[in-house]
């Protein structure tokens, strides 16, 4: 039976339902949908990142049923109105109405519809469109999800696969001073460090530094987790 590559490691996705896929599949979903994303950001206000984190974690990356049967991304439900073909599913009750769509842009689409058109997602709209900690935080302040982890989910996605970069893209942001942290200072030994802000685990912090966990808890005589904010780490 072959292992999983450390290369390509798995994701657990768990929303309307768990779906487990290598990391090389949300790749690809990533790239299948990217443009889409953008698209409704420029029609739309809504971040590409935002849009993409959402389809991955809602659709198991494209492997849920609601994914794979209904070209549902998103887990939106029937609600009142809905007029177009629907497809029962077990989520927060048993056999939910769900929508159904012909095609996935459809579903980006009516997501996209769906946060612009309810008043209790107008918060959003008045944020910075790369600030994709916010919106993630603000999506579940408006009540989109009741996972408390939702926001934390959502952000590790985006860092993790990079999805601020199309958002910088429609943006025009042309420079990513985000591979140049302000949190980093490189010393004259060559010995590199990383003070602690708010929102950062040790798996973000060593992707940002291209390096691993377990190297960051050596060079620091870590045993746990649990960092602080305004801790000083050497990277490298």
């Amino acid at each position: 039976k072959p292992t999983t590559p450390v290369s390509n490691p798995t994701e657990t996705l768990q929303s309307t339902s768990t779906t487990t896929v290598y990391a090389d599949v949300v790749k690809n979903y990533i790239e299948q949908y990217k443009e889409t994303a953008k698209d409704n950001m420029r029609k739309h206000g809504i971040p590409a990142s935002i849009t993409l984190a959402q389809g991955i974690l809602e659709s198991g990356a494209g492997n849920g049923r609601l994914a794979k049967e209904a070209n549902n991304h998103f887990g939106i439900k029937c609600h009142t109105g809905w007029t177009g073909e629907t497809i029962r599913h077990d989520d927060d009750a048993s056999q939910e109405c769900f929508r159904k769509y012909r095609h996935a842009s459809e579903s980006f689409s009516d997501h996209s519809l769906f946060l612009t058109s309810r008043s209790r997602y107008s918060d959003l709209f008045v944020l910075k469109k790369d600030d994709y900690k916010s919106w993630s935080k603000g999506l579940k302040k408006a009540g989109y999800a009741t996972d408390p982890k939702y926001p934390d989910k959502l952000i590790s996605l985006i860092e993790r696969y990079e999805l601020y970069k199309h958002d910088d893209e429609v943006l025009g942001n042309t420079t990513d001073v985000r591979t140049t942290p302000q949190d980093t200072l490189v010393t004259d030994s060559g010995t590199e460090t990383h003070r602690v802000a708010q929102g950062d685990t040790l798996y973000s912090i060593s992707r940002k530094h291209d390096t691993t966990v377990d190297e960051i808890k050596r060079l620091n005589n870590l045993s746990g987790n649990d960092i602080s904010i305004g801790q000083v780490l050497r990277v490298k």
